[in-house]
């Protein structure tokens, strides 16, 4: 018979970590004596970051006296006490290779369902002083997990826990971990997972993501925890001279450029919504410079297509504008991106606003190409005519989906501009337009626009049935950040800035996005140690190569990971929390 040990609270806290402040509730300790279990979690405990821990889901986290003893024995520790690795149970008994998802079980005079293992986070390897934790609690197949309240009651350290149901599909906590942290991904258990209902909401999403992927050939990287690392790989490594074919003007700000190979053979297919980097040199006495532009032509022609909007303070878009020339040579990186048109015959929504377009634009002529029966929701939002890029275009591979719907909309029509003929509605494509258009549930969404348009468009999808995992964004520029429990800097994030200090006499670090490029110093560790350091916008959570939310494109160069990470990052990526550049290096941030 289980038991528990004890019961453990704590309420969220500022620490010092890195000279930054972090806001969390991993420092737990002991009470005495009765304490009720509520929907959300015990009386007297609270989650620093509730977008990664507690919830109706993951309201108890559950600890193990046989993994403490584990631990005790690798780590070398003779410190360690309930509390210590988070858990507001720890328990005798309930290992994590026999508990299953879905299990119930009854402590006291409260009702608990098992509904995820651990996620993992480098909090617990600042509670315990052991950064290397997060990727160790998954090896050693020992995460802990989380309870559901059924049915709120008193629970006390000493109670007997009785197990009451068990789980369907028998999927054990350490499987489940396995499944979505570790290399080997058998399909039938990820289906299986998904067949049980229990399983928490976001967990279920990235099993689906994982399912959608074993079904697709060729498929790359862990989309259940990055659906961004996940482009096949790249086509060429590096940078290559591509000759300018041809250039067009498609709007008032935009203009299209074809590049070909300059000996005329055909270029590698691009999936339909994968952009290219460019090396643009307009001044030869400054640094290059880096840019990523969307590929808007036929997915699978022999050369490619990138469309650009001239910037108002934009110094590469407007020397493409004023300067480029049919000949010219462009040093170009293989196409990239993961926003890419799933196979299917699930209906497609695609929506755009301005220079948005481009992608999805690729997108549909892929779907007029290879799949004109399924259903596709076009919806743009433009200022006028004169700024509707491709509207001839759309609307001839429109004509060839018959089972398409189109939504254009302008905010402010000129006289000349026909509504019915030029576009549709009169305003911003916004939630209450797509609030009216009866989407089906089971449509997959692509959206690419302003930041604003496409949080907006999410949230409006998802009111209307549409599964978050089922709704892509593409976003231009650099992307927000995330950096769990981190309190902003007073007075906002800085511009990227070279770091503080004497230069570093190492490779050559690139940031696209940024429009950074600085040497690299060893005493930063890792490369996202560096990014930090410059106030560039970074994306993390364990730090120790398991998560993959800092998985970053490689456009060129080489990287050495260190240690090792728990799996190898998809070809032509990196996970910058444990990667050291071996020479010079472009990373897409």
């Amino acid at each position: 018979m289980a038991h528990l040990i004890s019961v453990n609270v704590g309420l969220p806290k500022d620490v010092t970590w890195q000279g930054r402040t972090v806001r969390t509730g991993i420092w737990k300790h002991p009470v005495t004596g009765p304490r009720t279990a509520r929907r959300l979690n015990l009386d007297g405990d609270g989650q620093g970051d509730l977008g990664g821990h507690g919830g109706e889901m993951r309201a108890v986290m559950v600890y193990q006296l046989d993994s403490y003893r584990h631990w005790q024995q690798v780590l070398g520790r003779d410190d360690l006490t309930p509390g210590h690795f988070g858990e507001n149970f720890t328990v005798e008994g309930l290992p994590d290779d026999e508990v299953c998802i879905g299990d119930r079980y009854r402590i006291g005079g409260a009702v608990f369902e098992v509904t995820q293992p651990r996620v993992t986070c480098y909090r617990v390897g600042l509670r315990l002083d052991e950064p290397r934790m997060p990727a160790l609690l998954v090896t050693h197949r020992r995460p802990g997990f989380y309870l559901r309240v059924l049915t709120e009651g008193e629970v006390e350290a000493g109670q007997e826990i009785v197990k009451i149901a068990d789980g369907p599909e028998r999927m054990t906590v350490a499987e489940a971990d396995g499944l979505l942290y570790l290399p080997e991904r058998p399909r039938e258990r990820i289906a299986a997972a998904l067949r049980i209902p229990a399983l928490s909401p976001g967990w279920q999403g990235s099993f689906r993501a994982l399912l959608r992927q074993a079904d697709t050939p060729g498929g790359a990287g862990n989309p259940g925890l990055n659906p961004d690392g996940t482009d096949p790989r790249p086509a060429w490594d590096g940078f290559r001279p591509l000759t300018v074919a041809a250039t067009a003007i498609e709007s008032r700000s935009t203009l299209s450029i074809w590049l070909a190979d300059p000996d005329g053979a055909p270029l590698p297919a691009a999936a339909p919504g994968q952009y290219l980097t460019v090396r643009l040199a307009p001044d030869p006495g400054q640094p290059a410079l880096l840019r990523s532009y969307s590929l808007s032509g036929p997915p699978g022609a022999q050369r490619y297509r990138i469309s650009v909007k001239r910037e108002t303070h934009g110094t590469a878009s407007a020397w493409l504008h004023r300067s480029l020339r049919t000949g010219d040579t462009l040093q170009t990186a293989a196409p990239r991106g993961a926003f890419i048109l799933a196979p299917g015959r699930t209906p497609v929504v695609l929506a755009s606003a301005g220079v948005g377009v481009t992608p999805v634009l690729a997108m549909l002529h892929a779907l007029a190409d290879t799949a004109p029966t399924r259903p596709v929701w076009w919806l743009h939002g433009a200022r006028d005519g004169t700024e509707h890029p491709f509207a001839a275009e759309a609307r001839h591979l429109l004509a060839r989906l018959p089972r398409s719907h189109t939504r254009i909309c302008y905010s402010r029509p000129r006289p000349q501009d026909r509504q019915g003929t030029h576009y549709t509605d009169h305003g911003r494509l916004g939630p209450e337009l797509v609030a009216g258009l009866g989407l089906p549930a089971d449509a997959d969404a692509y959206l690419c626009g302003p930041a604003a348009f496409m949080a907006d468009l999410t949230t409006a999808l998802t009111t209307a049935g549409l599964a978050p995992d089922r709704i892509r964004t593409e976003l231009f520029g650099t992307a927000a950040g995330l950096t769990p429990g981190i309190a902003a800097a007073p007075g906002g994030t800085p511009a990227p800035h070279p770091p503080a200090g004497v230069p570093g006499d190492g490779p050559a670090v690139a940031f696209t996005r940024s429009g950074l490029t600085v040497p690299w110093k060893s005493e930063y560790g890792t490369l996202l140690e560096l990014a930090e350091a410059c106030d560039i916008a970074v994306r993390w959570s364990c730090r120790t190569g398991v998560c993959r939310t800092c998985e970053t494109r490689l456009l060129d160069g080489a990287v050495v990971h260190r240690p090792e990470p728990v799996e190898a990052p998809a070809p032509g990526n990196a996970l910058i929390c444990c990667a050291r550049p071996d020479r010079d290096v472009v990373l897409d941030l």
